[in-house]
């Protein structure tokens, strides 16, 4: 049985990764509320099922991208059920075809691994390396749901706080895209 805790709205005490503490340390120095919750390891879209209903949201799915030099990165954000086609994010940029970003390099560039990409990794992204682009449809949700930076906490958020407040603070400018 997939094990999901009671919904929390206070940062862990100890995070298990060094993005997981930056992510709740951001938060709270932004004053943005949230509520979270710990699970057992989740990696595809249909293990959020249960954590969706958990915190009365639709996940997102964050896909870690870059054209085929690997000199160009992209965080995209698009809603959990939709598919996603290369050709029509790269036309929706005007740039070349992308692929999915090999691991290390996720690691490395965003601090996670695969299964736990979050919009939370731009805190790791000093040297804005990463452009972070968000389908539209995500943009008009209220609620963003996604992970805390691992496999294991996910957390819920008002949408706008993300792209107004959180992003800005990352020195982050976001890009909307229709897909």
């Amino acid at each position: 049985m997939f094990f999901i805790s009671e919904v929390y709205t206070m940062a862990r005490r100890k995070g298990s990764t060094s993005l997981q503490e930056s992510t709740y340390l951001a938060l709270q120095q932004l004053n943005i509320p949230f509520q979270r919750v710990d699970t057992n390891e989740a990696i595809t879209m249909e293990d959020c099922t249960l954590i969706n209903k958990k915190l009365n949201i639709k996940m997102v799915k964050t896909l870690f991208l870059c054209n085929r030099q690997q000199t160009s990165f992209y965080l995209f954000i698009t809603k959990g059920d939709k598919p996603f086609c290369s050709k029509d994010f790269s036309s929706a940029l005007n740039i070349a075809r992308v692929s999915f970003a090999p691991e290390e390099l996720m690691k490395d560039m965003l601090g996670t691994k695969i299964g736990a990409a979050t919009v939370f990794s731009a805190l790791f992204d000093k040297g804005n390396n990463v452009q972070i682009v968000f389908d539209k449809d995500v943009t008009n949700e209220e609620w963003y749901g996604c992970s805390d930076g691992t496999t294991t906490g996910y957390i819920k958020v008002r949408t706008e706080q993300i792209i107004n407040n959180f992003l800005p603070y990352t020195n982050h400018k976001v890009s909307i895209i229709e897909v």
